[in-house]
């Protein structure tokens, strides 16, 4: 794998999408916490392709600011590129937009894992 990795997706802001809806606001604009997914689902399936078998990688890390609000209806773009690799994490530069222009940026930073071991740790923590 290498930097230089570029992901993008687009959505429809919906109101299952709106801060109303998700409970982190009280208005029915795109919210935080599902521009947040967004960055992090462009960024993983970004990388996807270039792990090897077995492995997927977590978020540990999102430094996001949210600057425009977006009205339902209006599509949202998400593009992350991969700019630094360090061992096993990855970090990566994110900019939203919608139709009007950039309604956010930041940076985001995942982790390389064994998904049967990191799975395997997860649910050990159950109680039995």
């Amino acid at each position: 794998m290498n930097t230089g990795i570029k992901g993008h997706m687009e959505i429809e802001v919906t109101p299952n999408l709106s801060a109303k809806n998700v409970g982190s606001g009280a208005v029915d604009v795109f919210a935080t916490p599902a521009m947040i997914a967004l960055i992090e689902e462009t960024a993983w399936k970004s990388v996807a392709p270039s792990l090897e078998f077995g492995e997927a990688t977590v978020g540990i890390s999102i430094n996001i600011e949210h600057t425009a609000p977006t009205p339902l209806g209006m599509i949202v773009t998400c593009d992350t590129e991969l700019i630094k690799i360090d061992g096993k994490k990855l970090t990566f530069n994110c900019t939203v937009s919608d139709e009007k222009g950039e309604i956010g940026h930041g940076t985001h930073e995942r982790f390389i894992v064994d998904t049967e071991k990191f799975q395997n740790k997860a649910d050990s923590k159950k109680t039995k």
